[in-house]
């Protein structure tokens, strides 16, 4: 059985899936979610993610599942790593497997669950953001959000 929530943040409608006890997909994109019904978890998702806009929560505590490959399922889970309100370059972030760059920043743009799995946390090597799914205005709005709630560093990201 399938669920969904819908929640308004300040970057917009995101759309939390369900699936067998695991949220699979927290996202900006259009969803159709006619027929499905929420339930706990996406309750509970929403729950969290509202409180992490309102900036009284760094660390998500429901389970997650993708579908991908195991290289994939490794750089998500790598993602989990990066500190809330620090940012890491795609160069450090791929450092364990130097020649495969690409395909990291391939799997991170895969990617399904938003701001949970905080791929909006890797940057260019010059400092500049690259490639986030939600739009890049998202990728600088969660990172200055987070460097707020964290009080680490200059309080206004120039990019």
């Amino acid at each position: 059985m399938n669920y969904a929530s819908t929640i308004e943040s300040p970057i917009g409608k995101i759309t939390i899936l369900v699936e067998d006890d695991f949220v699979t997909a927290v996202t900006f994109a259009e969803k159709d979610i006619d027929g499905l019904q929420e339930n706990d978890l996406t309750k509970q998702a929403a729950s969290q993610l509202q409180a992490y806009f309102n900036g009284d929560l760094k660390d998500f505590v429901f389970p997650v599942k993708q579908k991908g490959t195991d290289f994939q399922q490794e750089v998500w889970q790598n993602l989990l790593a990066i500190p809330f309100g620090e940012t890491t370059t795609y160069a450090k972030f791929s450092a364990h497997h130097p020649l495969a760059i690409r395909a990291i920043a391939a799997a991170n743009g895969k990617n399904d669950i938003a701001v949970v799995v905080p791929c909006h946390r890797v940057i260019g090597s010059n400092g500049k953001l690259v490639g986030y799914a939600g739009g890049l205005w998202r990728k600088q709005w969660l990172l200055q959000h987070e460097r707020e709630v964290a009080q680490r560093g200059q309080t206004e990201l120039k990019f």
